[in-house]
């Protein structure tokens, strides 16, 4: 072993100590260089990740907006209500947190797990709403029970709010969650999983203007993720509001006026042409869907055998009955056909090929003219003159007065009708067209259909002189502080093409109608005012006649839903008209009976006569 060199162990430990040496410059290195990363590289990144960790972007609803009726009275409008909601990212235990919410919550822990799969898609970030609407006692609990509830939230949230409930349901519609076949739809482009959408009626017609934009708060929260205070916040913007050419008090006394009874109604103002009422009866709460209908009450309106969820006023279609009469009455008179003295002897049938056709008045009318032909509303003289008129210009008379129309209202399913005639029958049933059938439509029966809202149109064209106004159930949109973004001005379809002298003619037999003892719609009679109108009677089923005497069976012994339909047609004051309106009592019957009473009560409260209503909410107001 030379002299200087060193002893074996020095060597091993020098060259441990080497290795040792490289391993923690190495690992300091790296440090360095990842604390470097971190401080100098990512530090933007991580920066925004602990700030996500102690803030919450939490969004704020926008209020729907608002709509009122004519005079600017509070028709549908929002009201706040506290919601159960979870950040999927302050969840702990999501087993436990449903477990303990749906105790709690008083509700089954799957229904709040369908809701979270619903949402699953939802961004992390934004809380999915498991409960809408609680109560405060229910917020009180929650709220002490916060601690062992990572995760919950309790927002103030506004919801839809119907202040008359059922009243003009079928008109406003019903909102409801927005589904993820419609957030795939173009229209829905700028929607979130969770928001609620006008679903039918205006609410669904009117969404664009209607629906709000979304605000925005950031919280600061612990690390459970309670809040701890609000750092910054961007309010929501309310939707549009919506002025309605409705009267209230008008649509409240209309409802009022049906009581039980199913049907429709429909009042327009003759000299432009807005709705002042429409009902729809039986009808529905719309409050039911505002935070999310139940199963149970869903079932309900689906299983009623009465269809509540049905808008007869646009898209029932009835034989429009005698009410049809004035149709034909100013066809034969504008094509000479008859005169106002043309007379027909009605003994109470009418033979037509081989088959008889009967006048409801069994023992017949005698020698009739056509004021006494509306007046008692003789099917035989109708039978005759529609004969040597034709099914073509009867039928072009009806869309002149405005049947067979589809009108553009911000409604679901608003009906045509049907206004027949040779060609119709050929296409759709590759038939000729027979005799019988004009005299059949001649009465409004037979392949003759209408709506309530085109009855209306009918009579309120034949009041005015003849001007055929585009129905409007919109006056104006406006923002929250007033301001007009939109106006629906009167329009007209087409002037008045009907000859006068014959009008005043057909206009003097419907005032006969209500006000001669002999009519039959007297039971719309008023003291002040003079109201011209035509009963009508449609046909549900065809009745076998008695053998014995060719009469129809009783009618109170007829089942319910094989009743006549009851309509009743008018407008006032006969002789400068401001008003037009059309009831169809659905089973009623007899016009004069069913349906102009109700009628007679709408004429009292639009002119302020005596038994006018005073209207309340639900809340007394």
């Amino acid at each position: 072993m030379a002299l200087n060199s060193p002893p074996p162990d020095d060597a091993l430990r020098t060259r441990r100590f080497a290795v040792i040496t490289a391993l923690a410059l190495l690992f300091f290195a790296v440090l360095t260089v990842r604390l470097w990363y971190l401080q100098v590289i990512s530090v933007n990144r991580y920066q925004l990740l602990a700030q996500k960790n102690r803030t919450r972007y939490v969004p704020i609803a926008a209020p729907r907006g608002e709509i009122y009726d004519r005079k600017g009275r509070l028709l549908v409008g929002n009201r706040p209500a506290f919601t159960v909601a979870v950040s999927r990212q302050d969840v702990v235990d999501k087993e436990q947190l449903l477990s303990r919410l749906a105790t709690y919550l008083h509700c089954d822990k799957q229904q709040l797990e369908q809701i979270w799969q619903k949402h699953r898609y939802y961004p992390r970030y934004r809380p999915i709403p498991l409960k809408r609407d609680i109560d405060r006692d229910t917020v009180d609990v929650l709220t002490e029970h916060s601690i062992e509830l990572p995760g919950m939230l309790i927002e103030v949230q506004p919801v839809r709010s119907y202040p008359y409930h059922e009243a003009a349901a079928h008109l406003f519609g019903h909102i409801g969650a927005i589904t993820e076949e419609e957030l795939q739809l173009p229209r829905y482009s700028d929607y979130h999983a969770g928001e609620y959408i006008g679903k039918s009626g205006l609410e669904k017609h009117l969404e664009q203007y209607l629906k709000g934009v979304a605000g925005e708060k950031l919280l600061e929260v612990d690390v459970k993720g309670q809040e701890l205070r609000q750092l910054q916040i961007r309010e929501p913007l309310p939707g549009r509001n919506v002025i309605l050419t409705i009267d209230r008090d008008l649509q409240l006394c209309t409802e009022h006026a049906f009581g039980d009874q199913a049907g429709a109604a429909v009042v327009i103002d003759v000299n432009n042409g807005d709705i002042l009422a429409m009902v729809s009866r039986p009808a529905f709460d719309p409050e039911l869907f505002a935070v999310g209908i139940s199963n149970d009450n869903w079932r309900k309106l689906m299983n009623n055998p009465d269809h509540p969820l049905q808008a007869r006023a646009v898209s029932g279609q009835y034989p429009p009955g005698s009410t049809y009469k004035m149709v034909t009455a100013l066809a034969a008179l504008d094509a000479g056909v008859i005169t106002p003295h043309t007379s027909v002897n009605c003994t109470g049938r009418l033979p037509v090929g081989n088959r008889d056709f009967r006048c409801w008045k069994k023992t017949g009318h005698g020698p009739t003219t056509l004021r006494k032909a509306l007046r008692e509303s003789c099917d035989v003289w109708f039978y005759q003159v529609a004969l040597n008129l034709g099914i073509e210009r009867m039928s072009a008379m009806a869309r002149q007065l405005g049947l067979g129309r589809s009108y553009a209202l911000p409604l679901d399913n608003v009906r045509a009708g049907l206004i027949p005639d040779k060609q119709w029958k050929r296409r759709r049933y590759n038939r000729p067209w027979y005799k019988g059938e004009t005299a059949i439509a001649a009465i409004g029966q037979g392949y003759v259909l209408a709506t309530p809202l085109q009855l209306a149109v009918m009579m309120s064209t034949i009041a005015n002189g003849g001007t055929l106004f585009k129905p409007q159930l919109v006056r104006q949109i406006s923002d929250a502080n007033g301001n007009i973004i939109k106006q629906y001005p009167a329009q007209v379809i087409h002037g008045s093409t009907l000859n006068r002298r014959h009008l005043v003619k057909v206009k003097q037999g419907l005032e006969d109608v209500v006000n001669n003892p002999r009519g039959t719609g007297k039971a719309c009679a008023l003291k002040t005012i003079k109201v011209a109108g035509k009963t009508g009677t449609a046909q549900v089923i065809r009745l076998k006649d008695d053998p014995a005497d060719g009469s129809k069976p009783d009618k109170e012994k007829i089942a319910y839903r094989h009743r006549d339909h009851a309509l009743f047609v008018a407008y006032a004051p006969a002789d400068k008209p401001q008003i037009a309106l059309a009831v169809i009592v659905e089973h009623g019957q007899h016009g004069g009976s069913a349906a102009a009473p109700i009628a007679k009560k709408i004429f009292q409260q639009y002119f302020g006569l005596g038994q006018a209503r005073t209207i309340t909410n639900h809340n007394g107001e």
